[in-house]
């Protein structure tokens, strides 16, 4: 029967050490080369926590699966604006200041994980991320974006 450990690691950083040490040790596996193989996937992601899935197949014959997944949009987008953290207070203090393309990057890269179909969806969806990290798009609030793009003035 196979197992499945869940986690987040910090790109490229994941270690030996809790969480996926003290779950994947019991099993055998070797977890030098499991560390390795992880840190080489989610390298791309240096400086985000990452979702990653193990899944061990076959526990006796050491035979594993590793799944990453695609840091949550609030990461992608710091990562895009070059910021810490977002707002703690919205509604008075701008933490960032996003172009449409920064949003459409953003879009695009979380678009295979997200409940859209298209670009413009994903766009709207990420809008509202924007929103909750206050974060302003080319100096408007995301909401009025977001009006914006569904009367067709701006176009994705």
């Amino acid at each position: 029967m196979a197992q499945t450990v869940n986690t987040m690691v910090e790109g490229g950083k994941a270690s030996t050490g809790p969480p996926l040490g003290p779950a994947l040790g019991p099993l055998g596996l070797n977890l030098g080369q499991l560390i390795k193989e992880i840190n080489d996937m989610t390298k791309a992601f240096q400086g985000m926590q990452v979702p990653v899935t193990v899944i061990v197949t076959d526990p006796t014959q050491k035979k594993y699966e590793i799944k990453v997944g695609i840091p949550p949009t609030s990461a992608l987008l710091k990562k895009e604006l070059g910021i810490e953290k977002g707002s703690g207070k919205r509604r008075e203090t701008v933490a960032g200041n996003a172009t449409i393309d920064q949003i459409k990057n953003v879009a695009a890269a979380k678009l295979p994980g997200m409940m859209s179909y298209d670009l413009k969806g994903a766009v709207l969806e990420v809008l509202g991320t924007c929103l909750t990290l206050g974060v302003t798009v080319e100096g408007k609030d995301p909401r009025e974006v977001q009006s914006l793009i569904k009367e067709g003035s701006i176009k994705i």
